[in-house]
C-alpha cells in the first residue's frame, strides 16, 4: 500500500545533498560549511540539531565537544553562553579560525538566505524527546518559511512520531544504518516522506521494496560517485555527501 504523503509532491527536486553542510569543504555543521555547499551549486543541505543545557539548540553532531571545537565535555550539558565562545573552525583549517557553533535559528536564517532546502536531523539518542521536539518545531514555525523546502529526519523513531503528532504537515525521513525488518510499519506510523539509509548497507532488494511503497530513498554518506553507481539503478533518489563536487554532473 502506497503512502499518500510520499506521493504528494517531489519536494527535493535534486539528486545531491550536502552532508553537515559540505563537511569535506568546510568545518562540519557550521555556517561556513553551509556556504561551501551552496558554492558547489547544490540546492539542499543536511545538518544536525542538538539539545544542550537550558533548552539551547545548536547545530552539532557529536556527544562531546572535543572533536570539532576548542571546548571539551558532554555536549548535552554545555552552557549556551560557553558554546557561543568556542572556535568550531580552526580544527579544520586555519582559514576557518574563529568560526562559531551556530544556533538552530542562525542556521535556518543562513540556509534560507542562500535559497537552499534543508534536511534537519534531530540528533537525539535518549528518550526525553519532549525536551527537544517541541522546541525545534517552535523554531521552525517562527523562522522557517517554506515547508516544501524542509525535511525533518532522525534515527529516533519516537522523535519523528512526536513531530508527526504535533505538526503532521511536515515531511519526515526515517534514518537507518541498517534497514530493519519492520521498516514499513515504522514509516507508515509517521506518514514518512523518505527512508534515509547508509549506502553501504543497502541491498538492491531493499531499495526496490522501498520504492515500490512510494517512498523517496536517500542514501548517506558516499564521497565517490563510483560507490553508488548501482544505487541509482536500484532507485536511489538522493545521495547525501560530504563533497558535492564529486557529484557535480548531477547538481
Amino acid at each position: 500500500m502506497q503512502t499518500k504523503t510520499a506521493l504528494v509532491k517531489d519536494i527535493l527536486k535534486t539528486k545531491v545533498m550536502g552532508h553537515r553542510g559540505a563537511s569535506l569543504l568546510g568545518p562540519e555543521n557550521t555556517l561556513a560549511s553551509i556556504r561551501a555547499a551552496a558554492a558547489t551549486g547544490v540546492k539542499w543541505v543536511e545538518i544536525d540539531v542538538y539539545l544542550i543545557a537550558q533548552g539551547g539548540l545548536i547545530i552539532f553532531h557529536d556527544a562531546t565537544l572535543d572533536r570539532c571545537t576548542s571546548g571539551s565535555g558532554v555536549t548535552r550539558e554545555a552552557d549556551p553562553a560557553v558554546v557561543s565562545t568556542l572556535d568550531a573552525g580552526a580544527w579544520f583549517g586555519s582559514e576557518f579560525e574563529g568560526e562559531k557553533v551556530p544556533t538552530l535559528i542562525e542556521a535556518l536564517e543562513c540556509i534560507q538566505s542562500l535559497g537552499m532546502g534543508l534536511n534537519l536531523e534531530i540528533k537525539h539518542d535518549t528518550a526525553d524527546i519532549e525536551n527537544i521536539v517541541p522546541t525545534v518545531l517552535d523554531a521552525l514555525k517562527e523562522y522557517w518559511i517554506d515547508n516544501d523546502k524542509l525535511l525533518i529526519s532522525s534515527f529516533n523513531h519516537a522523535a519523528l512520531r512526536m513531530v508527526f503528532d504535533l505538526d503532521p504537515q511536515r515531511y519526515l525521513g526515517q534514518l537507518y544504518e541498517d534497514i530493519p525488518a519492520d521498516w514499513q510499519t515504522q514509516l507508515e506510523q509517521i506518514h514518512a516522506y523518505s527512508l534515509n539509509c547508509y549506502y553501504a548497507s543497502l541491498t538492491k532488494e531493499q531499495a526496490q521494496a522501498v520504492k515500490a511503497q512510494g517512498y523517496k530513498l536517500m542514501c548517506y554518506t558516499a564521497n565517490d560517485s563510483q560507490l553508488v553507481a548501482n544505487h541509482w539503478e536500484w532507485g536511489m533518489d538522493v545521495i547525501i555527501t560530504d563533497d558535492p563536487t564529486q557529484f557535480a554532473a548531477l547538481i
